[in-house]
């Protein structure tokens, strides 16, 4: 009986070459994966940014007006005007500076003036103690003269030193009221900075300032509702005749 020869399948074997190429072939392809894995990752964090973004655009645009106790601020215009403007400001701020040289001017123009709106400041002193000086010098001034205040106000602003520097001293916060020639006793304004007179009040917007949520200078409120930003006129502008329509309608 004879046995049958079993025929052995050859298998071609790859060259060193060929081998590289599809070590080659499958590390490209590891490396595509990868980078298409990754740009899907940032692709999902940035709308994951967008609708956060987008949600708390639309929480501030929805968020109920804050009932603000105008009769505690310092005021410029009539009182009974139907837009009221609320500005949270510090005078060793550089940007509020900025706010009141450019925007608060035109502010002042169109709708002050006007009688369309009142303008309102509240002390947010925090960058550095001479904020909390230049406050307590500014309070005693407006309650001595209110219209001499405003000339006062828009000085500090004018003259303001380094936001890094110590430079709203007492003196010079009497020596600047002197400069202006302001109607107001500055024995009584010396005496005013030195026993800090009018703390209880710079605490208290500074406390109104907390409660608000407002964590920057300048911020800026209309009837309650606050203004993205400051320093965008047509915004503000919106803002103000969204106010005017909604105090006219019965």
């Amino acid at each position: 009986m004879s046995k049958t020869k079993k025929n052995k399948v050859t298998v071609p074997q790859m060259s060193k070459q060929d081998k590289r190429r599809a070590e080659l072939e499958q590390q490209k392809q590891k490396t595509r994966i990868v980078i298409v894995s990754t740009i899907a990752i940032v692709i999902i964090i940035f709308v994951g940014l967008y609708l956060l973004a987008s949600k708390d655009t639309d929480s501030d645009s929805n968020a109920a007006p804050i009932s603000f106790n105008y009769s505690e601020m310092m005021r410029l215009g009539k009182e009974d005007a139907p837009v009221k403007i609320v500005e949270f400001g510090d005078y060793k701020c550089p940007a509020c500076a900025q706010f009141t040289g450019v925007i608060k001017p035109q502010i002042v123009q169109q709708y002050v003036e006007q009688n369309k709106a009142s303008f309102y400041f509240v002390n947010l002193a925090f960058i550095g103690p001479d904020s909390r000086t230049a406050s307590l010098a500014a309070l005693s001034v407006y309650h001595q003269n209110q219209e001499a205040f405003w000339k006062y106000f828009d000085a500090i602003y004018a003259n303001q030193g380094a936001e890094d520097k110590e430079w709203a001293t007492p003196d010079y916060m009497v020596s600047l009221a002197k400069q202006l020639e302001l109607p107001v006793d500055y024995d009584v304004l010396r005496k005013d900075i030195d026993e800090r007179t009018y703390e209880k009040e710079l605490d208290r917007d500074i406390q109104l300032g907390t409660d608000s949520g407002v964590t920057n200078t300048p911020s800026l409120f209309v009837n309650g509702v606050k203004v993205k930003e400051p320093f965008n006129m047509e915004e503000i502008d919106a803002r103000i005749q969204e106010a005017a329509g909604a105090a006219a309608t019965p």
